[in-house]
């Protein structure tokens, strides 16, 4: 294994432990940070030598994609391959009444002909820095678990600053291993970011909700964006080569990207909450968000374009966290959860120092579940989901009171190092349809209701005395908030402006805001300051005993995964590892071309001149979670040979226990995306310039 963090080795070196056998991960198991790859695990499992220059290029080629995704410079000049999934809220917004980008595709014949997207940013990893004796150390002696939450993100809060003023760059300071360690990311930012290519929707989600979380899969899911710098687009001398031999069955395969989250290193009462609390309380919501825009949809035709990616978003989430939740009713998976918790405490305890240092942080945890169950609902309905305009109005509410305070002393979202990303978003001339921003807040007003009850007093705020539909047509009625000027202006006249604002919307906001800093302020003394002391005193105990051959949980921060080129058995069938554009076809042809296996008109026209037997979709058995859409997926010579889009639906139990039996990362091919945008679209500029070494 590589060199222990030294923040990491003092805390192992303060413990007396006996020797203990080491737990490794499965052999394709890990969300590894760059600093901390499994080197010694590739060279045993795969005889794989990776080093040190491997990485750096593979690391400056990768790209975090700021709204949830991750993606791959793919040119020298700075060509940038994605999700149409993670690109589609960009293109949305490039969209207008007639002209609908995501439904027809869109392709750039010049540079001068791409589009510039609104409020997107780029993050490339520059490097990594271990800072865990600096956070930890500011917490002074005595201080109770609230006392420790702030001390420790006032010092986060000066890292960050002091890093950004040093080098310029985005510094995130990230907590890993539940609070065990914090580690300094640096980032490299890009916000001119323009669209080159994109296939229509139908192209790029073939099948639908169908087949999504399926394999086999016939989608072409990708995007081509292009970072500019200084109004020119930007050199990138790290970037990953088209491979155009692709993969085959057993292939050795890497994915860089950035996982949102796991949650492997639960305690079993943090899952028991998941389980019984969080995710009934999202799917609840979710799916009366989905009906909502179903309804909205069935207006017309615009309105169905307005509401397609939000239906797309929720359809994914739906089936994400149904799975996510079945994983933590299902006893076998749960049984090995507990195990895993069992032998950890029962090491701690037959160690008399080392449990005199770590105490029992489970049972505080778990007290600490207690309160969340508690709070969580109201915590939840204090904000008005689904509505742009009221996001936009407490952001600004917040915005205007935190700059007053000292850096450190600010909500985390609002300190100096996150003002750019946050003022991004804010002054977006994105457009906010005022139709749907009515239908969207009755209805969350609506579930308000159904959740908290008539008479609760977030609900008598919310509602100012009007029924739901009236409520919600005078706050969008009587905000100007969809115009971005007017938010500049609210902003740079400070909080007395705000404050002294006639705006439903702000006063909607001002009025909700005490009672929803209230619940954040106890949800974070005594819930998430709790999880983070007791993280912290597992963390050293799993240090203790296993080192760091246990990888973090994902933090939407890049990590390396791996795995090879695999079919997998369910239900008695065999399913081959790869799709090619035959079955594309096929698959229409079975269904009728009926919806969602209608083909794009395009794909008919040119279907003479396309390669059927193309690999068009593979999967493997790499590690990924969602926010690894997008993610290259690289062979042992760097060069890219796919694109992460999805998981089979048998992955999302691997939120919290991994196990490669049948569960699958899903990529497009390199091959099927040349073949693609060489002999159906016909953009000949854009594969010169992926082919071009």
């Amino acid at each position: 294994m590589p060199a222990i963090p030294s923040s990491v080795l003092l805390l192992i070196l303060s413990l007396s432990v006996a020797p203990a056998p080491t737990r490794t991960a499965t052999p394709d198991e890990g969300m590894w940070t760059f600093d901390n790859p499994p080197k010694e695990k590739l060279a045993e499992t795969y005889g794989f030598q990776v080093d040190d220059a491997w990485l750096d290029h593979v690391r400056l080629s990768s790209v975090r994609v700021s709204d949830g995704g991750s993606a791959s410079f793919v040119s020298k000049n700075g060509l940038v391959l994605t999700n149409h999934h993670v690109a589609s809220t960009a293109i949305q917004k490039l969209s207008s009444e007639g002209h609908d980008l995501v439904a027809s595709g869109f392709y750039a014949p010049t540079v001068a002909d791409e589009l510039p997207c609104t409020d997107l940013e780029l993050n490339v990893l520059d490097s990594i820095e271990d800072v865990t004796a600096r956070v930890l150390g500011a917490v002074k002696e005595g201080a109770t678990e609230a006392e420790a939450r702030l001390q420790r993100s006032a010092e986060i809060a000066r890292i960050s600053k002091e890093e950004n003023e040093r080098t310029g760059l985005r510094c995130d300071v990230v907590p890993l291993y539940r609070g065990g360690v914090y580690t300094l990311y640096r980032y490299k930012k890009y916000t001119d970011v323009r669209l080159v290519f994109a296939p229509a929707a139908q192209t790029a989600f073939f099948g639908g909700d169908p087949d999504n979380f399926n394999f086999p899969r016939y989608d072409l899911d990708m995007a081509l964006l292009r970072a500019y710098e200084n109004g020119e687009p930007l050199r990138t001398p790290h970037h990953l080569q088209l491979s155009q031999g692709g993969v085959k069955e057993g292939d050795l395969v890497f994915v860089s990207g950035n996982p949102g989250s796991t949650g492997r290193l639960n305690t079993m009462s943090q899952l028991a909450y998941l389980r019984d609390h969080r995710y009934p309380l999202l799917l609840d919501y979710l799916h009366h968000r989905r009906d909502l825009l179903t309804q909205f949809s069935a207006r017309g035709a615009e309105e169905a374009r307005r509401a397609k990616d939000g239906l797309f978003s929720i359809d994914n989430s739906i089936k994400a966290l149904t799975g996510y939740l079945e994983s933590l009713k299902d006893p076998a998976a749960m049984e090995r959860k507990g195990a895993e918790e069992r032998e950890l405490r029962a090491r701690v305890a037959a160690d008399a120092e080392l449990s005199a240092t770590v105490g029992d942080p489970w049972q505080a945890i778990a007290d600490a579940q207690a309160v969340g169950a508690e709070i969580g609902e109201r915590a939840f309905f204090s904000s008005i989901h689904g509505s742009q305009l009221f996001a936009k109005a407490r952001t600004i509410v917040r915005l205007t009171a935190e700059v007053e305070k000292p850096n450190d002393e600010r909500l985390p979202e609002y300190r100096d190092t996150s003002l750019d990303s946050l003022e991004l978003g804010l002054f977006s001339a994105a457009p906010i349809y005022a139709d749907l921003e009515e239908f969207s807040i009755a209805g969350s007003l609506q579930l308000m209701i159904e959740k908290l009850g008539a008479d609760d007093p977030l609900v008598h705020t919310a509602l100012g005395g009007s029924p739901a539909r009236e409520a919600a047509a005078r706050l969008v009625g009587g905000t100007h908030l969809a115009d971005p000027g007017f938010r500049h202006q609210l902003v740079d006249g400070g909080r007395t402006a705000v404050e002294a604002s006639d705006d439903t919307m702000i006063r909607l906001a001002l009025a909700l805001d005490p009672t929803s800093r209230e619940l954040r302020k106890r949800s974070e003394d005594e819930v998430s300051s709790v999880e983070s002391s007791a993280g912290e005193k597992i963390a050293r105990a799993r240090f203790a005993i296993h080192g760091t051959s246990v990888y973090p949980d994902a933090t939407f921060t890049l990590r390396l995964s791996y795995g090879v080129v695999k079919g997998f058995e369910t239900g008695g069938y065999n399913v081959p590892y790869k799709t090619t554009i035959s079955g594309l076809y096929e698959r229409a042809t079975a269904f009728d071309f009926q919806p969602p296996y209608e083909l794009d008109p395009l794909w008919a026209q040119r279907r003479s001149h396309v390669n059927p037997d193309t690999p068009l979709n593979f999967v493997c058995t790499a590690d990924i979670i969602g926010g690894n859409s997008g993610s290259p997926v690289v062979d042992r010579e760097g060069r890219l040979v796919g694109l992460i889009f999805d998981g089979n639906i048998q992955s999302l139990v691997n939120r919290f226990v991994y196990d490669e039996t049948v569960a699958r990362a899903v990529a497009v091919d390199t091959r099927g995306i040349l073949e693609a945008l060489q002999n159906v679209y016909q953009a000949d500029r854009v594969v010169a310039e992926l082919l071009q070494q």
